[in-house]
Order: structure tokens, then C-alpha cells, then sequence
């Protein structure tokens, strides 16, 4: 499926980074480093990967807004208290924790958690972003160095 997505170039990305970012077990670093390799563009990589990569993170964070805080209290007995302590947390500076949703395995599970907890939305969507971006960027300029030792 990798490879048939890198057929379609900027595009095949984008749907790859969106399937990557959601709780589908999918990397989209091949096809990434793969269109870099091939020759397109890096910083239109970077675009499009970045944004189908905080779609997906989106789409995390609003499958968590789905969630009740009563099933909390319901199946894990916490406190009503200690559940509006921390949604007020994350409504303040909680949300910054969305810059960590770029790592492996668990950055879902973060913006899933931040959905549930109704953290700050702007501030989620814009730090989770940042994480993202950050993470391309850095998996571009690896790719070049990488490829620029066999040229």
C-alpha cells in the first residue's frame, strides 16, 4: 500500500501523513522519504505531510471530545472534583501537550486524552501542529543528509 501511494506524489502523502495520525497502525515516513529521494520538492513535502499528519490529529482529538467524563467517574471511580482539577488544567496550559502528539504510540493516545478532557482547542490544534512540522522537518533534512552521502 506504501508504494502505491507514493504514485500519486504530494497527495499519496497527504492521505499517508492523515493515516498516520490517526489510531490506524500506518508510517508515513517511507512514502516521505521516498518522495524526497524520487525528487520532488522538500518543503512541499514537508506541507503536505504536516498537514495530513495534524488532520489526523484532529480527527484524534475530536474522537476523544466524544467521550463522557461520567464514564470516568463510572468505570475508573474518580472523583467529580478531581476530573474538573484537571479539565481546568488542560483548558489553561494543558494543551500544549499537543506538541507531543507527533511521537510514536502514544501521541495519539495524548490527543485523544486532550479531546476527552475538552482541552483547549486553539491551543491544542496549534502546538500539536508545531510537533508535527518540527518532526517533518527534521526527518526531511535527515533524508537529504542520508541521500547526499551516496551522491
Amino acid at each position: 500500500m506504501l508504494d502505491g501511494l507514493a504514485e500519486y506524489g504530494y497527495w499519496g502523502l497527504l492521505l499517508a501523513s492523515f493515516l498516520a495520525a490517526t489510531v490506524l497502525p500506518f508510517s508515513s515516513e517511507v512514502v516521505f522519504a521516498a518522495l524526497i529521494a524520487a525528487g520532488l520538492d522538500t518543503w512541499q513535502c514537508i506541507l503536505f505531510a504536516t498537514v495530513g499528519n495534524a488532520v489526523g490529529g484532529a480527527t484524534c482529538y475530536y474522537l476523544g471530545r466524544l467521550g463522557k467524563t461520567e464514564w470516568l467517574q463510572k468505570w475508573f471511580r474518580i472523583k467529580p472534583e478531581q476530573i474538573d482539577k484537571i479539565i481546568r488544567w488542560l483548558h489553561g496550559k494543558g494543551g500544549v501537550m499537543g506538541f507531543f502528539g507527533f511521537l510514536p504510540a502514544v501521541g495519539d493516545a495524548i490527543l485523544v486524552a486532550l479531546g476527552f478532557m475538552r482541552a483547549n482547542v486553539p491551543l491544542v490544534m496549534g502546538t500539536m501542529t508545531l510537533g508535527k512540522f518540527l518532526r517533518y522537518l527534521l526527518i526531511a533534512f535527515g533524508t537529504e543528509g542520508i541521500l547526499s552521502l551516496f551522491s
